[in-house]
């Protein structure tokens, strides 16, 4: 019998000659394994996309600046896209569990958040200033909800779906898709008519990242998914919040939610190392475009290692990853603080950024896989609920450290990150394999 396409390119990909894999339970969703990979590669690579074109430490607050939104906006850009996403996880969760299939969860959250790009790129059109400041903030604040929606079933699915062996590497290519995508846009920032036409190229941006989402949306509801185990019962707002305690009662998943809080390093040092370079004279769009260069190619480059890698081992690659992370922090840091004149060079901040987006690319898919190997039905639900929420709550109060800057400076910050990132790699050295 003639193999359908998608099976030879499975094999191909993945390393499988047979890909028809046994170790997933239903028999329906193991006709349809490389089917299903391919739906959910291709839904995963569209939305990463599209959130590199809406990307609130770049996009969102250049147009906003143009717009003649105050500054004070400007702050809670990252927090709310952040933190929104995470800390309503608990509750969406209890909504998620009483159903036997969740991928239209995804869906849902997808539509979504192209109708809040839809809603930034009219407003682009149609307000100025604080009119402009609250649309933006209202708009991402739905957007943050979607994407929790995104976030507790997507993982759900692709445990379902996926077999162990193949879950990293679809978040390993997907991301590597995503970089091309940075390339391509930091490529048309360098090129002079994005100067004279400065709100045409905004608003393509946001449509494009709608479209992508409408897209991924439509690609993810046809993938197959097996009915899962559901809650019949209501569950009342206590007993919700009550799943907080898996954090002390399953030790295992305790220490993985601590060492991942401290892994934030990798995620919160960053802007402070455009902040660096900004305050060393790197300002101008041709630079802000060598940046979005740097991680576009580290994500390009990365993706797929860390990916295949994690599939061996996501808690290597977590401790490796968040060393090095730590590492590169502790490296600025020191050239903060030491104004170091030499390291003010044109190429060493797109360098230096471009190793830390490396790093964090692999503490991102290190975890992800980890959790999601972790647990299996409700328990996995469970576990990516709560560890997200926890880590929205966390993040709000690491914004707070920014507070600290002008008695420490950016060395200071910087040195507590790198801290944090040494302490998490060796907290997880005493996680199981997975």
């Amino acid at each position: 019998m003639r193999q359908k396409l998608t099976d030879i390119l499975y094999a191909r990909k993945t390393g499988n000659d047979d890909a028809r894999t046994s170790d997933v339970i239903d028999e329906t969703v193991n006709r349809e394994a490389s089917a299903n990979y391919f739906k959910i590669l291709i839904a995963q690579f569209l939305s990463k996309s599209a959130d590199a074109l809406m990307n609130p430490k770049i996009t969102l607050p250049w147009v906003m600046h143009a717009l003649g939104v105050p500054i004070v906006f400007l702050g809670w850009l990252v927090p709310i896209r952040e933190s929104g996403s995470m800390l309503p996880q608990l509750l969406i969760a209890n909504f998620v569990r009483r159903m036997p299939r969740r991928h239209l969860v995804w869906v849902s959250g997808s539509l979504l958040m192209a109708l809040c790009m839809l809603g930034i790129a009219l407003t682009i059109h149609v307000a100025q200033g604080e009119v402009a400041g609250w649309a933006i903030i209202g708009l991402l604040c739905l957007f943050s909800l979607s994407r929790g929606l995104n976030s507790v079933a997507f993982k759900d699915v692709l445990g379902k779906t996926v077999v162990k062996s193949r879950r990293g590497r679809i978040s390993g290519w997907a991301t590597c898709g995503a970089g091309f995508v940075m390339l391509i846009i930091a490529l048309i920032l360098t090129q002079p008519v994005v100067g004279h036409h400065p709100m045409f190229v905004y608003t393509l941006a946001f449509v494009t990242a709608a479209i992508c989402w409408g897209i991924a949306a439509w690609v993810y509801q046809r993938v197959i998914e097996p009915p899962g185990v559901v809650d019949s019962e209501r569950q009342g707002s206590l007993l919700t919040f009550k799943r907080l305690l898996l954090v002390v009662n399953d030790r295992t998943f305790g220490v993985f939610v601590l060492a991942r809080a401290l892994m934030l390093c990798s995620a919160l040092s960053a802007p402070y190392f455009v902040v660096f370079a900004q305050q060393q004279g790197k300002s101008s769009m041709m630079y802000l475009a060598f940046f979005l260069a740097a991680s576009g190619a580290a994500e390009l480059l990365s993706g797929p290692f860390w990916g295949w890698f994690s599939d061996i081992s996501s808690r290597k690659v977590m401790i490796i990853a968040s060393l090095c992370s730590a590492l590169l922090t502790g490296f600025m840091a020191v050239s903060a603080g030491g104004h170091i004149t030499a390291l003010s060079g044109y190429s060493l901040f797109p360098i230096v950024y471009f190793l830390l987006t490396i790093a964090h690319q692999g503490v991102r898919l290190g975890r992800k896989t980890y959790v999601v190997n972790l647990g299996q039905g409700n328990r996995r639900t469970d576990y990516v609920s709560v560890s997200n929420t926890l880590m929205g709550a966390i993040l709000l109060l690491t914004g707070l450290l920014s507070l600290l800057e002008p008695y420490i400076g950016i060395s200071g910050i910087l040195t507590i990150f790198a801290a944090m990132g040494a302490s998490g790699a060796l907290l997880a050295t005493r996680l199981p394999e997975v």
